[in-house]
């Protein structure tokens, strides 16, 4: 199991005249393991606007381990004025077990299309590596017992991870001392010796051992560890496999530490949810992985093998449940959850993460995403972090018919951080958010917790909470941990995990959406505000500042721009950007601005833009091209400013910077390939045209070059079969395209595919490409009728071959299914294939065996399966025989 480390990306713009580029760039980082993939590099951690003259930008990028960094891929689109740009080098930063290291990648060259080579992407490779050693101050013995009947040992990493109350070990290789000594023989006792940083109260340890192909499984009985120094011992009881052929189907195990003077902690089989959102090419067929955190350590990442629902797992708008056993987490607080990028499609488009306690827990704890995790779409990371917004119940409380009356109160709990004796109390509004109108409570916090109760009356359905504050001034920091509310009448439940600092000096406004067992939670969206100070004279102004969103579904309620006390300026001709977080607020439709002034100065505010930081990324503009505070007032002056336009651009028509030369590497797997397989072809249909047939190279999942030319996007892949018939269908497991150029991936549905039908009586099978943005071309059942004539010997037994054209491509030349073709009848036959659009023409033709193959056509009639209107007819009226008329056996019908 390859780890999923952070890459520190450090990029140095150089100094000199013109350096810094406004285009969008792009890098790609490769190691001894493999690559990342082409990454956006997105926002600086450091600096608000990046890659400015002479300055250093940071970014992280999270990647699955890839061993030695060996070169970097860096690029930019040229997109924008001043898209040139001087790099002067790149420095890369990351920590794998015990080792920290730093790589440096000098460039010191322009990425212009009119400087120097007038190249816009650059190989860079690796001049220095700097290791950074931990100091380490803790040894231990472990002594491992192996049970009797565990099979004999196989090549297998097998490694261990110690928790302990002041952190976690790196992951410990379990291998022998003296080479060519074999370990975890049945009934053997192995020992070894580990070195890590101090780690306090040991409470745990993690067992894992690596997936290989064949591994049979480790029956492990028992752990011992002793310091060295300190001669602590602790025991772990395991007596259990780690196997994926067994019960648990698990490779990765924990045990609580046993020990006489404290409570052993328990173990849970949490139930992790995943639950897939309903977009096109939201399914993905990657391996996913996932970690806990809880505020008593992690579990560690874990594969998410075995879904106990039936049925494909990651599928769209499916959930899938999986066990993942581990020493009590206590609360959860985060997860980080992502993709190997394996298999067609890989990305996924992920609603949330849910997990519960065990089977039988009547509460899950919620982590909402509403995003792509995908290298091209969304947040452009395969891997992503989401932190909880608290419990929910896992089902609705069933009530007494009578009491449907949601008569009652609301009681409500707030935890949060102590205050001492002398502190005054601290003054917060809470604001309860339904779906008819509002209330807002007023609460003074005294100590740790604190509760109110209230029947939050005529408020309708309560969708969000927000807590704004301190109204007051504090002298310091105070942390609101949850707000736990309770219906006494409704039973309703919810633990709101708001996890926010309230700071001296500023006025917070945080928000989070109520958690129903039976509803989907808004999600919590960043919006980025830019607001446009005009570029006239005298248009700049220093003041306080706030502003409040409205949307469809409610408001962000009043955010301020400016800490208290401490005002801001607005500078003539500037962009100052702003980010907020707020429970989904719907369509935007105003904002509204409260400025107030210092210096008795006016403000020339042009517009303001706000973005929505979530896929698909939408740009909301406000006009107002006016002065605020034209009047000299003291207090604020507010102003609302209508939603003048929305753009939304879909990440998807994101600018390939590479262009595509029509090579593809293409991926067939299929199941219970006969021996005998006859040659397959495969054509490629694109929205210019189609390519040439090429033979299937393979069907075992061995890539093999796809070449199409320039036909467009591609649509569908047609599969003909140009040997004799099967004798039954051969079962497509996957199928998956990448282009060498672009890296775009294509997918294609392959659930229920068998090429050339169960029976294997089809010559072609068509699949149509699945993309994220576009949903693909459907299947349709083609009624085929053909007539033949009325004249003597108008008949024939020879095999006929139809061909349909459409605006969408052919159908690739089809064997017609009949016994034979009488004079003056009508044979109706069907046809399987993607759509085609308008048809315009058909291609007949036979191959003049057979007796008196000779035949004459009076016309062919076509239309969708099931449907009477559409039809289309079209009419030959001739021979189609050697020894007839024009000895043509094939006619070209419009």
């Amino acid at each position: 199991l390859l780890l999923v480390l952070v890459y520190e990306v450090h990029v140095y713009t150089g100094a000199k005249l013109g350096a810094e580029t406004d285009s969008n760039v792009y890098i790609n980082l490769i190691g001894t393991r493999g690559d990342a993939g082409k990454r956006k590099l997105h926002r600086s951690k450091n600096n608000n606007v990046k890659f400015r003259h002479g300055q250093m930008d940071i970014f992280y990028i999270k990647a699955v381990s890839l061993g030695d960094l060996e070169k970097v891929l860096i690029s930019h689109d040229g997109a924008g004025p001043g898209n040139g740009w001087f790099l002067d080098k790149i420095v890369i930063k990351h920590k794998e077990g015990k080792e920290a290291q730093e790589v440096v990648f000098p460039c010191n060259r322009w990425l212009d299309e009119h400087q120097d080579d007038g190249k816009t992407e650059r190989e860079l490779t690796a001049n220095s590596k700097y290791f950074v050693k931990e100091n380490l101050s803790q040894q231990w013995r472990v002594q491992v017992k192996t049970d009797g009947d565990s099979p004999e040992p196989q090549e297998c990493k097998r490694t261990l991870v110690i928790y302990g109350s002041k952190g976690k070990s790196d992951e410990l290789l379990l291998s022998p001392q003296t080479p060519g000594y074999v370990c975890f023989l049945p009934r053997a006792t192995d020992e070894f010796i580990v070195e890590t940083g101090d780690l306090g109260d040991v409470y745990k340890i993690r067992v894992s051992c690596d997936e290989v192909p064949g591994f049979e499984g480790w029956h492990l009985k028992s752990f011992h560890l002793e310091e060295l120094h300190t001669k602590q011992e602790l025991n772990f009881d395991c007596k259990c496999w780690l196997s994926l052929n067994r019960e648990d189907k698990e490779l990765v195990k924990e045990f609580p530490a046993v020990n006489e003077n404290q409570k052993t902690l328990p173990v849970y089989k949490y139930v992790v949810s995943v639950h897939i959102g309903d977009r096109w090419g939201a399914e993905t067929f990657a391996n996913v992985y996932i970690t806990l955190y809880g505020k008593r350590g992690d579990t560690g990442v874990r594969k998410l093998h075995t879904s106990l629902v039936k049925g494909r797992k990651f599928q769209r708008n499916k959930v899938d449940s999986f066990l993942v056993e581990a020493v009590s987490l206590s609360n959860l607080q985060k997860v980080v959850i992502g993709h190997d990028g394996e298999g067609y499609g890989a990305g996924m488009y992920l609603k949330m993460v849910t997990v519960k306690e065990s089977h039988d827990s009547d509460k899950e704890w919620v982590f909402p995403l509403w995003n792509w995790l995908d290298t091209h779409l969304g947040l452009c990371e395969t891997v992503c972090e989401i932190v909880t917004v608290g419990r929910r119940l896992t089902s609705s409380p069933k009530l007494p018919e009578i009491d449907t009356k949601s008569s009652g109160l609301w009681i409500m709990a707030v935890t949060g951080s102590d205050l001492s004796n002398e502190d005054d109390p601290i003054c917060l509004s809470f604001i309860f958010y339904g779906n008819l109108s509002r209330k807002k409570l007023p609460l003074q916090v005294t100590g740790k917790a604190i509760q109110i109760k209230d029947e939050l009356a005529n408020i309708g359905s309560i969708y969000k909470v927000q807590v704004t504050g301190p109204h007051r001034e504090i002298k310091q920091p105070w942390h609101l941990d949850l707000l736990h509310m309770k219906h006494t009448g409704t039973k309703e439940e919810m633990y709101l995990a708001f996890d926010c600092w309230f700071n001296p000096n500023e006025d917070k406004c945080v928000e989070l959406p109520a958690l129903y067992a039976d509803q989907e939670p808004l999600p919590v969206t960043e919006y980025a505000i830019h607001l446009y100070t005009g570029d006239l004279k005298k248009a700049d102004a220093t003041g306080e500042a706030y502003l409040c969103i409205q949307g469809e579904k409610s408001d962000s309620g009043k955010r301020w721009l400016t800490s208290r006390n401490s005002p801001i300026t607005f500078a003539r001709g500037q962009v100052d950007v702003f980010k907020i977080k707020a429970v989904y607020l719907g369509k935007l439709n105003q904002v509204l601005v409260g400025f107030k002034s210092l210096k008795k100065d006016e403000w020339f505010l042009e517009k303001i833009v706000i973005k929505e930081v979530l896929y698909p990324f939408s740009a909301h503009v406000f006009v107002h091209n006016d002065w605020i505070n034209k009047r000299f007032k003291k207090d604020f002056v507010e102003v609302a400013i209508p939603l003048k336009e929305t753009s939304v651009t879909s990440l998807l028509a994101k600018k390939i910077d590479t262009k595509s030369r029509g090579r593809w590497q293409m991926w067939v797997h299929c199941m219970k390939v006969p021996e005998d397989v006859p040659d397959i072809q495969v054509v490629a249909f694109g929205r210019k045209g189609k390519s040439p047939a090429q033979k299937v190279q393979n069907l075992n999942n061995n890539p093999f070059l796809l070449t199409v030319g320039d036909i467009g996007d591609i649509t569908k892949l047609s599969f003909v079969l140009s040997g004799p018939r099967l004798r039954r269908g051969i079962k497509l497991h996957k199928l998956q395209l990448k282009d060498l150029d672009t890296k775009e991936e294509l997918g294609f549905h392959t659930e229920a595919q068998c090429l050339f039908g169960e029976g294997g009586c089809e010559t072609v099978t068509e699949l149509a490409a699945v993309r994220p943005d576009k949903p693909p071309l459907r299947e349709i059942l083609y009624s085929i009728s053909v007539q033949t004539g009325t004249l003597p010997a108008s008949g024939t037994d020879a095999d006929i071959f139809i061909t349909v054209f459409g605006e969408q491509g052919d159908s690739c030349k089809r064997r017609l299914r009949h016994s034979n073709l009488q004079r003056g009848q009508v044979c109706v036959s069907e046809m399987r294939a993607v759509d085609l659009g308008q048809l315009s023409k058909v291609l007949v033709e036979h191959h003049n065996v057979g007796y008196g193959a000779g035949w004459y056509l009076d016309q062919i009639v076509i239309h969708e399966s099931g449907k009477t209107d559409g039809q289309y007819a079209f009419l030959c009226q001739q021979w189609l025989d050697s020894g007839v008329g024009d000895g043509q056996t094939e006619r070209m019908l419009k």
